[in-house]
């Protein structure tokens, strides 16, 4: 019978790789439930998160709770067989308080429960971070389990200790109806890293010379593998053993240093540099993390090694298993070189695509020449500290041996044997920048004998198929590449562009006429052979893609149909410098554009004020001529009537007001109208 199991924050690295495990558990197969569906898994799973979550997390729940209220997470809890609280990493004020809650409130409901429930609690030993040893000059001595309740927690961790003394105080024994457990986990690493990223991010990418990291780093830290601890969990249902206090720990004896040069040495430089903590997020590292990586302490599980029947991931801890750990970090990030080679003429543009693929892809651009130069000016460096203490015999021997072979080589004909541009290639494809993030190979091998010397293994298990035959089943090396360009341009277009060059660029790339044709015959040569250099690939079924270079000299096609054959960048994408540019150029842009826009609108408005004084004083001068030119045609239509009054009014109003004058009537306007009336004029 499937039981029901409830774990918190199941979008957060710890609980969601236990709930992976634990969805994919089936009991009596432990050791087979790793990474792999299961048709009856012993467990169906409740998690609750605090944002979405992604599909195939999703796939592994039967249900999940988005930031549920107290009220709807109880009915969920009491339908649940076991309840598990994960507070082991970065856990917030606010979980340590749901999960008080939670023990609290199952604690005075267990008297309605019809079966048993479980509730573990997933803690951390940095409860134990102040607990002093009871054998202080012991150097090796080992506190366990069984001193619980001597534990001093680190300062910012009390609350953490006062919830791991509730859950053991209200959790009953084997009869009662709650049972309740607390896992201590060790620091976890495994299935894409979360305190331990910073170590491995930095590295993989190889942004500094040296892995930094902060503190004294001689102090040991307790850890386990986060499978492990699900494993832990997935025992400790199954047994229920009588202790009640546990120890998730692997069987590690390791410093913070042994842990960051196990990670360099097997992703980066091997070299790490040690930086005064208040540096931590000027590079980039999380000041949180800073509080578990400087825990000091030395622990010793009894539980999980004498009563659990434990399938171990990583028992003997992360710097022993690196390879694989390493492995998992690249697969759960998704972090997956791209080996790319480019072929084809000169001057049909391989540098240009190369160098474009290389900046989408973030991988490296590897060429014959460079690789050459770069080796040399490494031999020589060798050979000139023959006399340093840190100078070995035997490496300056070796380096000196090569350079009289490369000198050799160019005495006698000016070009490397294939041999000795092999074994510098090898090596160049074999660092691991390249190993890391891929890179892009432009130009080299030429012939199908170079590539085959470059890529191709000796399978040394391989039967022959007859006595002459004196190489073994040929098989290629991890760092062969996976995609082959294969670039095509006709003669014409080929010498029209070189001849379109600048002299510069002409003797910087020894396309002269004479060279260049010369070069481009050996090209065409090469390719008609009966084995070329992409017959090897295609043997090999690495098939190559053709693009005819054409008019499109910007690449812009070509790249597109390349990327989308390809897939998306697989790396970490900007570096953290070229993210704050790529930031910066965002907003200085938008700051230009505000800026554009804002004058923009003034203009806009300024214009439009123009516009409007400009209208309003057309207006006032047509208003000012269309009254003038009203004027005019009453003067124009007064002009008959003034000159009737002038000839037939005018003399005798005149008269009749002068007579008016003399006379002076009482009412002058009567004595006027009568004076008109009778001279037969109009009043």
């Amino acid at each position: 019978m499937q039981e029901l199991i409830f774990i918190n924050d199941v979008d957060q690295y710890s609980s969601k790789h236990i709930a992976q495990f634990l969805a994919t558990f089936v009991s009596g197969d432990a050791s087979d439930s790793l990474d792999r569906a299961r048709e009856d898994p012993a467990f169906r799973l409740v998690g609750s998160v605090s944002s979405s979550v992604r599909a195939d997390d999703a796939s592994l729940l039967v249900e999940h709770l988005k930031s549920p209220s107290r009220e709807r997470l109880l009915r969920r809890l009491l339908k649940c067989d076991i309840i598990v609280y994960n507070v082991s990493e970065h856990a917030t004020q606010e979980t340590l308080e749901e999960a008080t809650w939670a023990i609290t409130t199952l604690h005075s409901e267990m008297e309605n429960f019809e079966n048993q429930k479980l509730f573990i609690l997933i803690s951390t030993v940095m409860t134990w971070a102040q607990t002093k040893s009871q054998n202080p000059g012991e150097t090796e001595y080992r506190l366990t389990e069984m001193e619980y309740k001597r534990r001093r927690p680190h300062p910012n961790f009390k609350n953490h200790h006062v919830l791991e003394k509730l859950v053991l105080k209200l959790g009953g024994g084997k009869s009662s109806k709650l049972r309740a457990y607390v896992l201590a986990a060790g620091l976890q690493y495994g299935r894409g890293e979360s305190l331990f990223h910073y170590f491995f991010k930095m590295a993989w990418t190889m942004d500094h010379p040296h892995v930094p990291f902060f503190g004294q780093g001689g102090n040991y830290i307790p850890m386990i593998h986060v499978y492990d601890l699900a494993g832990a969990i997935q025992n400790t249902v199954e047994v229920r053993p009588s202790s009640k206090y546990i120890l998730a720990l692997d069987d590690s004896k390791y410093t913070l240093d042994d842990i960051v040069v196990a990670i360099s040495d097997a992703m980066g430089s091997g070299k790490i540099h040690k930086m005064p903590e208040e540096d931590a997020a000027a590079m980039g590292a999380q000041p949180e993390d800073l509080e578990y990586l400087a825990v000091n302490l030395r622990l010793q599980a009894f539980v999980i090694k004498d009563s659990y029947s434990l399938s171990w991931v990583s028992e003997s801890g992360m710097v022993e298993n690196i390879d694989a750990i390493v492995e998992e970090f690249k697969h759960a990030r998704g972090l997956l070189p791209i080996r790319i080679f480019i072929t084809g003429p000169p001057a049909c543009g391989k540098s240009t695509l190369a160098k474009k693929l290389c900046h989408y892809y973030k991988v490296h651009h590897i060429t014959m020449r460079e690789v050459v130069e770069e080796r040399i000016a490494r031999l020589r460096e060798v050979v000139s500290e023959a006399e340093s203490e840190y100078a070995s015999a035997t490496e300056v021997g070796a380096a000196q041996k090569l350079l009289d072979d490369i000198d050799e080589c160019m005495k006698t004909d000016g070009v490397l044997s294939d041999r000795l541009a092999a074994i510098m290639l090898q090596d160049q494809l074999n660092s691991k920048p390249c190993t890391n993030q891929g890179f892009v190979l432009d130009g080299f091998p030429k012939t199908y004998e170079q590539a085959k010397l470059i890529f191709s293994e000796i399978d040394e298990d391989a039967e022959q198929q007859d006595e002459d035959n004196e190489s073994n089943v040929p098989t290629y090396n991890v760092n062969t590449p996976e995609h082959i360009i294969a670039l095509g341009a006709p003669d014409e277009l080929l010498i029209r562009r070189v001849q379109e060059l600048p002299q510069a660029v002409v003797e910087e790339r020894g396309y002269t006429e004479e060279r260049f044709l010369a070069r481009l015959d050996r090209y065409r040569k090469r390719a008609d052979v009966v084995e070329n250099v992409l017959d090897y690939f295609d043997e090999l079924e690495i098939h190559p893609e053709y693009y005819d270079v054409g008019t499109d000299v910007e690449f812009k096609e070509i790249m597109e149909h390349i990327t989308e054959m390809i897939g998306p960048p697989k790396n970490y994408g900007l570096s953290a410098e070229e993210q704050l540019e790529k930031e910066r150029q965002l907003a200085e842009e938008l700051r230009l554009k505000r800026i554009q826009e804002e004058a923009e609108r003034k203009r806009n408005k300024e214009e439009s004020l123009t516009r409007t004084a400009a209208d309003f004083q057309q207006w006032q001068t047509n208003l000012a001529e269309v009254s003038k030119q009203e004027q005019e045609r009453l003067r124009t239509q007064a002009v008959p009537l003034r000159n009737y009054l002038m000839k037939f009014v005018m003399p005798s109003l005149s008269e009749a007001l002068v007579e008016c004058s003399k006379i002076k009537p009482e009412d002058p306007v009567d004595f006027v109208a009568e004076h008109l009336l009778r001279k037969n004029l109009p009043a």
